[in-house]
């Protein structure tokens, strides 16, 4: 009896008839958040290359 309940239980964890997901369905009430998260990862990685920009010219200063 244990062997078909688990047999049927996996049959059916098995089975999902729902899509997956594959894109960010926006929300109205977040998605102001959303745009400035996206804002400021986008102001991270201008910060990130001027700094990396900045540390190959000492680099290059320093050097004899």
């Amino acid at each position: 009896m244990k062997h078909i309940l688990t047999l049927l239980g996996l049959v059916l964890s098995a089975c999902d008839s729902r899509p997956p997901e594959t894109e960010r369905k926006p929300n109205p009430a977040f998605e102001t958040q959303i745009q400035a998260m996206e804002k400021a990862r986008a102001v991270e990685q201008q910060i990130q290359d001027a700094a990396d920009a900045q540390r190959q010219q000492l680099d290059a200063a320093t050097q004899p």
